[in-house]
């Protein structure tokens, strides 16, 4: 154990950066990009030092790295900041995703397109050094959210994380960025809106004066009143996560972000949904959390179909990554409400494997669209046959997108399979067709622009620089680490899951004795 305040560090260091990089003279692009990689970096060396420093041990806090302060005494709002396991993996996801999305993004935002139409053109982008602040920025708010204890700091956190993400698809985005970003923000404003009622709601009906998680979990509200809360929160987290039938702003989002943006906003943003499921939704509201999970494992199921239909028709590639996330946020959100150990680790986990093989696949076709200037899949073909290694690093990542064995997304994709099926059979044996469809959805995609003849767009693809190949590799190296070894991740996420399934009043369903039935062989 250690009283260093690391959650307070982690959230200051990338904010300052931000500050630093925002005051550099102008014309200082190549310095403003030094300076934001080399606070990323800090950042993730200080977060793996916080995680070394992480008591797995049985009896160990559950909550570590806490700091209680008060913040807005008359309305018992504190600075309160902790991390369970699930929370560290996903700070820890977050701050490997940024250093990693900085490098790509070195050259990519030295260009905009302007105009839409014939008349398009490319012009000089005047705040290279805005995109790197606004990052670290968005780096800062992200551990924020996760780390916040108070559920009224965690609402500040929620709706701030929304500022830098509007402003980088509003700024650095595609064609049709400004649509894109105003349909972000009321989606999210809608959103946190209802969250607001909701954490409004919860203070008054509590009673105790206070914000904090840890006093307002265990309360005796009725019924209704945990049924209503409960929907405020989960909608708002449907939103964010997104989940079917919620997830209607995702595609424009991802299609028109910035590679760097669709990165952190598909790798990490949208966890702090399905995180709010296991966080707030199911601890503070257990009742109506289990009278409604038949609800959300429907819609689940049915994103899981929609999503991987959806994506096997979409001709631009960007758009089709955003479908095949809303087909994996099924998956999570099935097994964040599926009650069981086994279930909930899984979620947590493939919270993480989603945000390494997405943020992989959408970096990789991120490199393949600057070269070609095209989104639309019927542009390329034959690219493996002058760019082998693009070719090489998309095929590992869209083999982990479809949960290939051998691979951590695998890991977490049974899991989630393997701990609904102990709670709802149908549900996990209609989920996993979602496997079958997955498999076709990625392998046509990397068929039809890697492979076959060159030709149109393909002949201009040049191969990964060095650069962007040490961007992807890291993600590339800790798929098949995880996927063979998930112990490292498994072992900080199982305590704070069983803890979640106590607060519910939940335990693992037993295995059927077959002797005990009169069962022989």
């Amino acid at each position: 154990m250690t009283d260093t305040p690391w959650m307070t560090i982690l959230l200051l260091v990338p904010a300052v950066g931000a500050l630093l990089v925002a005051m550099l003279p102008k014309g200082q692009d190549l310095l403003a990009k030094q300076v934001a990689l080399g606070v990323s970096l800090l950042t993730l060396v200080l977060t793996a030092v916080a995680v070394a420093q992480f008591d797995t041990r049985a009896g160990a806090p559950r909550f570590q790295f806490e700091q209680h302060q008060e913040w807005i005494r008359s309305l018992g709002v504190t600075y309160s900041l902790g991390a369970d396991g699930i929370a560290l993996v996903l700070i820890a996801l977050a701050a490997l995703l940024v250093p990693v999305v900085l490098l790509a993004s070195w050259d990519a935002v030295e260009e905009l397109v302007d105009v839409e139409g014939p008349d398009a053109k490319l012009t000089p982008n005047k705040s290279v050094k805005s995109f790197f602040a606004l990052m670290l920025v968005l780096e800062s708010f992200m551990i924020g959210v996760f780390a916040a204890t108070d559920v009224f700091l965690f609402y500040v956190f929620f709706e701030a994380m929304l500022i830098p993400m509007y402003f980088l698809i509003g700024m650095y985005g595609g064609p049709r960025r400004a649509y894109a970003a105003v349909k972000v923000l009321l989606y999210s404003l809608v959103g946190g809106l209802l969250m607001l009622a909701a954490v409004i709601g919860l203070y008054v009906q509590s009673g105790r004066s206070t914000f904090r998680w840890d006093q307002l979990i265990h309360q005796d509200l009725d019924h209704t009143t945990q049924v209503w809360l409960f929907l405020g929160f989960f909608i708002a987290f449907a939103i964010k996560a997104p989940l079917f039938p919620f997830h209607t702003w995702l595609p424009d989002a991802g299609a028109e972000s910035p590679t760097g943006g669709a990165v952190l906003l598909v790798g990490v943003l949208d966890k702090v949904g399905t995180f709010g499921f296991l966080r707030y939704c199911l601890p503070l509201f257990p009742w109506a959390a289990h009278e409604l999970a038949p609800y959300v494992i429907a819609l689940s199921i049915t994103g899981i179909m929609y999503g991987a239909l959806l994506a096997l028709g979409q001709k631009e590639m960007k758009r089709l990554v955003s479908y095949t996330s809303v087909a994996h946020f099924g998956f999570i959100g099935m097994g964040c409400l599926a009650f069981t150990t086994q279930a909930g680790t899984g979620a947590v986990f493939y919270m993480v494997n989603h945000g390494l093989s997405t943020g992989a696949l959408f970096l990789v076709i991120g490199f393949l669209v600057d070269r070609g200037k095209s989104r639309l899949i019927s542009d390329y073909s034959g690219v493996a046959k002058v760019a082998p290694v693009l070719a090489a690093m998309f095929f590992i990542s869209g083999l982990s997108a479809l949960a290939l064995p051998g691979l951590s997304t695998f890991v977490s994709e049974f899991l989630v399979l393997v701990g609904t099926f102990t709670r709802y059979k149908v549900a996990a044996v209609i989920a996993t067709t979602g496997i079958v469809l997955a498999a076709l959805y990625i392998l046509l995609a990397y068929q039809r622009t890697m492979q076959g003849p060159l030709g149109g767009l393909g002949e201009k693809v040049k191969d990964l620089k060095a650069r962007e190949v040490a961007a992807v590799a890291p993600l590339l190296v800790l798929m098949l680490f995880l996927g063979f070894y998930p112990k490292p991740v498994t072992d900080i996420v199982n305590p704070a899951v069983k803890a979640t399934m106590q607060d519910t009043g939940d335990t693992d369903p037993k295995p059927t004795d077959v002797t005990a039935t009169g069962e022989k062989g």
